[in-house]
């Protein structure tokens, strides 16, 4: 509540916060074009077997769909004749003595069908047949990246939240870039792992630096906000890579504008609790008095000196002196059933999301299109999700997402495969249910935990969520044999954690935790207040008597 009223004390939610909220925004616009971008950089394109280098003189003057008839099996994407099978020229002809021809596999490389993609990770290193593993793996090598990246919540808690998010921007930047320019496979994979360390860092350092100098009533907003932005960043991607179908071209497009947001961080604001909290008071006084200036409250900022901000900040400060680590996660009762049961929600959410939105290819309908409508779901997802999280609380939000959300990928189950506009429709639903989950669960941690540890708890969840992620691409692997087992299991665990997700307390119309014996106290007494409403009704009902 202290740092509540000084927040109002400079002007609340003025200038300073809504250019602060449009800054950190523009990143995230772009985090979607990272985040799903082996959609179409790692687009598989129709293959076939190459003929081999000169292959037989006879077949040399053949038009190209005649070659691809005598030397490759019709349907066949991985071997190919071992010589060239002249029959199937004809209109009914018939194998030689009736036998089957020999194959092998395509030892000179295959030909693509680039009408849609001229160039991907696929066609320029032949991810495809024995080797198509490599595409999960790259994506797989890359949400390692971002949960690896969780160290940078941590760190953020070390050196400051804008310190931290200024590198990451740089390090997206120069390592987005880099990727652009992979000479190998090898190489390409290892600068997307540390993009995806990059993306972690600026996702939560933006939602923490922006929460922490918001007024409360304004935090719900805000979070829908910034995760409209990246709705909009789905729309942007499905233009740019349609308007650039280059691999290389389109990685340096969505990597460039990241050098931009690297010069401007230097005008952001370090959090002025992370400051209280780490004992550099002085420095929190001057941001919060640079805060009022731009918001046109100069009087009231000077009036405020080191005296007032012990004064209001008094328990926080005697915090700050204590060292926080992980362990406190899990230290006392109430952070410890925080954070278990977050780590569910962020796990389950984020492996059924991605399990959705890493396949378009997979509904057979124009990716670029289902990009565009897995993008625009999230438009009246995100909206009622901001109302339920308003009006109702975040705990119903949360559980209620997430319980739809796999109560609609296992209905899929049920439908029939040549359904394509009802399965996509069953996914498309999920998909939203699943971002308004997303909306939902990254206010939540952030008012759950208290400032000594909040970025710390924002890198466990973010963990859990990278787990999910990583685990994602191996269960499609499991649909190779079972066709219906990745729908079960993505729809299964947000299910289970939408249950788990009603045992968090709830958060509405409260201000932000300063210390963990504020969580711990502010939960006892919720419990308390609990016990003694029902008592009333008994009260009355023993004094009258039954009727």
């Amino acid at each position: 509540m202290a740092f509540a009223s000084l927040l109002e004390h400079v002007g609340g939610m003025g200038r300073f916060q809504v250019v602060s909220v449009l800054l950190l925004s523009l990143p995230v616009l772009m985090m979607a074009s990272h985040n799903l971008l082996q959609n179409f950089t790692a687009a598989t394109s129709p293959h076939w077997c190459r003929p081999p280098p000169g292959g037989d003189n006879a077949t040399a003057g053949l038009d190209p769909e005649a070659q691809l008839r005598v030397w490759v099996p019709r349907g066949e994407r991985c071997r190919r004749f071992v010589a060239p099978q002249w029959w199937l020229l004809e209109a009914n002809g018939t194998a030689p003595n009736g036998s089957r021809p020999d194959t092998e596999p395509c030892e000179d490389g295959w030909s693509y069908d680039r009408s849609v993609f001229t160039s991907t990770i696929i066609t320029e290193w032949d991810l495809v047949c024995s080797s198509r593993g490599l595409r999960q793996l790259a994506q797989s090598l890359y949400m390692a990246g971002v949960l690896v990246g969780g160290v940078f919540g941590g760190l953020s808690d070390r050196f400051g939240r804008r310190s931290v998010l200024t590198w990451c921007y740089l390090q997206m930047a120069v390592m987005g870039t880099c990727s652009s320019f992979a000479p190998t496979f090898t190489v390409y994979c290892l600068f997307r792992f540390l993009t995806g360390m990059a993306f972690s860092g600026i996702v939560l350092n933006s939602v923490s630096l922006s929460l922490e100098w918001m007024p409360t009533h304004m935090r719900a907003l805000v979070g829908t906000f910034m995760g409209y932005c990246y709705t909009a960043g789905q729309f942007l991607l499905a233009g740019v890579a349609y308007a650039v179908p280059d691999w290389r071209r389109l990685q340096l497009v969505v990597s460039l504008p990241f050098f931009g947001y690297f010069l401007y961080s230097w005008w952001l604001t370090e959090s002025a609790r992370w400051l209280v909290m780490v004992g550099r008071s002085h420095q929190a006084l001057q941001e919060l008095q640079k805060v009022a200036r731009i918001n046109g409250k100069k009087e009231e900022g000077d009036k405020l000196d080191i005296e007032t901000l012990r004064s209001h900040m008094e328990k926080e400060m005697t915090s700050s002196r204590t060292r926080h680590t992980v362990v406190d996660l899990v230290r006392t009762p109430v952070l410890r059933r925080i954070s278990f049961c977050l780590c569910f929600v962020w796990f389950s959410t984020s492996f059924a999301y991605y399990g959705l939105a890493m396949d378009l290819q997979n509904f057979e309908f124009d990716i670029y299109v289902v990009q565009l409508i897995f993008g625009a779901v999230d438009i009246p997802a995100k909206l009622m999700s901001i109302l339920t999280i308003t009006y109702v609380g975040r705990r119903f939000t949360q559980a209620a997402a997430l319980i739809l959300a796999g109560l609609a990928i296992l209905a899929n189950i049920l439908v029939p495969r040549d359904l394509r506009t009802l399965r996509t429709a069953l996914a498309v639903f999920g998909k939203g249910c699943l971002a308004a989950s997303f909306n939902c669960v990254f206010l939540y941690t952030g008012e759950l935990y208290p400032t000594v540890i909040r970025q710390t708890g924002m890198g466990m969840a973010n963990t859990m969520s990278r787990l999910g992620s990583i685990m994602a691409p191996l269960v499609k692997m499991v649909g190779e044999l079972f066709p219906a087992m990745p729908f079960l299991i993505y729809g299964a665990a947000p299910v289970v954690s939408g249950l788990v997700a009603a045992f968090l307390p709830e958060t509405r119309n409260t201000a932000l935790p300063e210390t963990v014996e504020e969580v711990e106290g502010r939960t006892k007494s919720q419990k308390d207040k609990d016990l003694q409403v029902p008592l009333q009704p008994t009260q009355s009902s023993n004094s009258t008597g039954p009727r």
